[in-house]
């Protein structure tokens, strides 16, 4: 295992570019770092998971979200408190999705290590985090559809990274998208009432 050092904002930059466009190359440059837990998040996932609620309360504040002819727009504190709860949870569904790809490793012949768990589920979320950014303005908010370019990551990653047998790895990658998905749900639900409540300070205008 390589020693794993703090990234600065430049190899963040060039971790997420990489793990884009060159992406079997860059997890096996991850598969033989040594993080912690907390320097994944603290390193990374704290950081990109920020880019779609910031984009959605700018978006929100300054373009707002239309329908029938009106526009809705976020009062400044609602837009806060909204991308708030988002980021909180955000930041709980990637170690959820860990815990699940660890857990899950076994049943496709892989191995259980949390690390490398949590590894594949930090980035290969790179994608839809930066598909975020669309977000800032609602009407390019169809885009974020590019962040389904994650689901392939995931699916490059956990072979690499968990040892999952490569004929094993599409059923690995959708059980654990059915999962995910789940948890979204669950998540969606949780953060319904704190949405709404942060809803409540927005204004319409035509």
């Amino acid at each position: 295992m390589t020693t794993f050092e703090q990234p600065n904002a430049a190899s963040i930059i060039d971790r997420a570019k990489n793990i884009i466009l060159t992406p079997d190359t860059e997890w096996s440059r991850i598969d033989v770092e040594r993080p912690t837990v907390q320097s994944l998040y603290t390193s990374y996932v704290m950081i990109l998971a920020a880019i779609p609620p910031v984009a959605g309360a700018i978006g929100g504040v300054v373009f707002g979200y239309g329908a029938m002819g009106y526009t809705f727009r976020l009062s400044i504190g609602g837009a806060i408190a909204g991308a708030i709860v988002q980021y909180v949870l955000a930041l709980i569904m990637v170690g959820i999705l860990a815990l699940v790809i660890e857990q899950l490793a076994p049943t496709f012949n892989g191995s259980k290590d949390r690390i490398q768990a949590f590894k594949v589920a930090a980035y290969s979320m790179t994608a839809s985090w930066l598909a975020g950014i669309f977000s800032i303005v609602p009407a390019l908010g169809f885009l974020s559809i590019l962040g389904l370019y994650s689901l392939y990551l995931l699916y490059r990653g956990l072979p690499k990274l968990m040892k999952s047998p490569q004929d094993k790895s599409l059923a690995y990658a959708a059980l654990v998208v059915v999962a995910g998905i789940v948890l979204m749900i669950i998540v969606g639900l949780v953060a319904a009432p704190f949405m709404h409540r942060s809803m409540m300070g927005t204004g319409a205008g035509m």
